[in-house]
């Protein structure tokens, strides 16, 4: 359920109303309440990033979410093929995501969107991997980092 609430919500940032101008109108706000004031070259970059940010982890917790559903297991433990599942269901609703934005005012779609979702998708499951493996050795005892 917290996954079909999740892409809802990834839904409704595609709208008209989380467009680009609303974000720059957001993040300037916030800018100018911390008292950081940028030249428009560089605001740009920095609204750029936020915007490509917030794309890659929408995507990268939408796979957490996606794995933690798949999942059989009680334990949560690495499983390569459900990680490329997730990250092929990540692909495809951003896919479908950028489609729907061919019909909103204001917005369009944008492969390089789908690129930065993936990735986020990507990275989420290798955070997994990293993750399990991690807790894994920590089970069996190993000593992960010794600090003298």
């Amino acid at each position: 359920m917290v996954t079909l609430c999740w892409a809802a919500l990834i839904f409704d940032f595609s709208t008209s109303k989380f467009g680009s101008s609303f974000t720059g109108v957001m993040l300037a706000r916030w800018l100018a309440a911390i008292h950081i004031h940028l030249s428009p070259g560089h605001f740009e970059i920095l609204h750029l990033i936020v915007r490509k940010g917030a794309h890659f982890t929408e995507y990268g917790i939408l796979s957490l979410l996606l794995y933690a559903s798949i999942s059989s297991l009680k334990r949560f433990e690495w499983q390569p093929r459900v990680a490329l599942l997730c990250v092929l269901i990540a692909a495809f609703y951003s896919l479908t995501d950028e489609f729907h934005q061919t019909f909103v005012p204001d917005r369009g779609p944008s492969l390089e969107d789908c690129a930065v979702d993936v990735s986020g998708a990507v990275i989420a499951m290798l955070l997994v991997y990293l993750g399990t493996r991690w807790a894994s050795k920590r089970r069996a005892g190993e000593v992960i980092v010794e600090v003298e």
